[in-house]
């Protein structure tokens, strides 16, 4: 079964290279495929160096000229995606292609339409206690709606039947692609499986750029989706 790995990059020139070659060294059959959504720091010339003698079945570099925020990054990947599963992988190293073959047997096997990695219940840096408890709010909003019980709604590791994530029809354009996602795949009573996964999280001196205004953004998401398709 083939994975298709987006990976949506802004401003992540010190981590694009490594975490292409990690994805790339999953033992599995993969197409990687880099939005570099109008970066300014060095990240476009890294990636267009990357692409140089590379098969384009196996690496595919597509550009915006602007920065439009990471749901239009994957709205663009998803225009160019071929495998059967697909996934979205930040560029910052925070979570781990190393994850992957666990999660797609689920769904080989028949288990699962798509599969979430949990934060929570693998190993994790212990850190930024604000974000966890917005998390677990957000969380918790999600199961009463939607009559789930998931640990961590706003997991960035993902990975989803091809043909189930394009009957979505995602629209949202920044960081809540997550609950958008997450509502649609659970209004439409997809089959989602979550694992443990390995998390490194990083402070926000380190790069991280989700905010507050994000998770307020994640709580209108997740009210909207619950009476909007």
């Amino acid at each position: 079964m083939k994975l298709s790995v987006i990976i949506p990059v802004y401003n992540e020139a010190a981590t694009i290279e490594k975490i292409i070659a990690r994805v790339a060294a999953v033992p599995m059959e993969t197409e990687i495929i880099v939005v570099d959504d109008g970066s300014t720091d060095g990240t476009t010339e890294r990636v267009r160096a990357l692409m140089a003698g590379r098969d384009e079945s196996c690496l595919r570099v597509l550009f915006h000229e602007k920065n439009c925020g990471k749901g239009a990054a994957i709205i663009t990947g998803l225009r160019h995606v071929t495998g059967e599963v697909v996934t979205i992988q930040d560029a910052d190293l925070e979570y781990h292609p190393e994850d992957y073959p666990l999660a797609v047997r689920l769904i080989a096997d028949g288990y699962a339409d798509a599969v979430f990695g949990s934060r929570f219940l693998g190993p994790h840096r212990v850190f930024m206690f604000w974000h966890y408890a917005g998390n677990k709010l957000l969380t918790l909003l999600l199961n009463v709606l939607f009559n789930s019980t998931l640990t961590d709604m706003e997991t960035g590791f993902k990975l989803i039947r091809h043909e189930a994530l394009r009957e979505l029809n995602i629209r949202s354009r920044g960081f809540d692609f997550e609950p958008e996602v997450t509502a649609k795949l659970l209004k439409r009573k997809y089959r989602i499986y979550e694992i443990p996964i390995t998390y490194t999280g990083r402070t926000y001196d380190e790069g991280k750029k989700i905010t507050w205004r994000d998770g307020l953004r994640a709580l209108w998401a997740i009210l909207k989706f619950r009476v909007c398709d």
